[in-house]
């Protein structure tokens, strides 16, 4: 039996280290069948971490206590997983997707309405989103025939929204 991802990565590391030489050019052998897979799931990751990227970005308030100081953390996390797959993207001989803007919109109108909701919503909605990017994550994976690399990078991103599950319902607990 195969440990939780959660156990299998470190996701207390925020933005894990990328070395020059881990960049490299994927894919090139792929299948046309097999590469329209690999850029409609790499498209979608890429759009869904803009979307959590701006959702934690207008959730952020000016109190400086625990849980912005969390929302700051988690908002770089994910902009971290952005970056992961706009690489994945480019490697891959590919590009993000034109209409992207489309999901800062969304995360724009989660975050922001989230926040003049209070507290209780800033949390539901983060439990609600990370909620969806793990199954998403999870039909993604099986997606397409991964490389090893891009498989771990995709897994740890998995690892991290499961543990932003965790901490928002654990405010979500404490406000109970």
């Amino acid at each position: 039996m195969a440990a939780p991802e959660s156990l299998r990565y470190d996701i207390s590391v925020i933005r894990p280290a990328v070395t020059h030489d881990e960049i490299t050019f994927r894919g090139q052998d792929l299948p046309p069948k097999e590469r329209a897979k690999v850029k409609k799931a790499l498209r979608t990751l890429h759009s869904l971490e803009i979307m959590a990227t701006n959702t934690y970005r207008f959730q952020i308030s000016r109190r400086n206590d625990a849980l912005d100081r969390d929302l700051i953390a988690a908002m770089c996390n994910e902009m971290t997983h952005m970056q992961d797959f706009a690489v994945k993207l480019y490697e891959y001989g590919l590009r993000p997707s034109l209409f992207r803007w489309a999901w800062w919109l969304v995360g724009f109108g989660f975050g922001f309405g989230s926040r003049l909701l209070g507290r209780k919503a800033i949390l539901k909605i983060g439990v609600l989103v990370e909620t969806k990017a793990v199954h998403h994550y999870d039909e993604l994976l099986n997606a397409a025939e991964w490389d090893q690399a891009t498989r771990r990078v995709i897994e740890k991103d998995q690892a991290d929204e499961g543990g932003h599950i965790q901490t928002w319902s654990r405010y979500l607990s404490e406000l109970s």
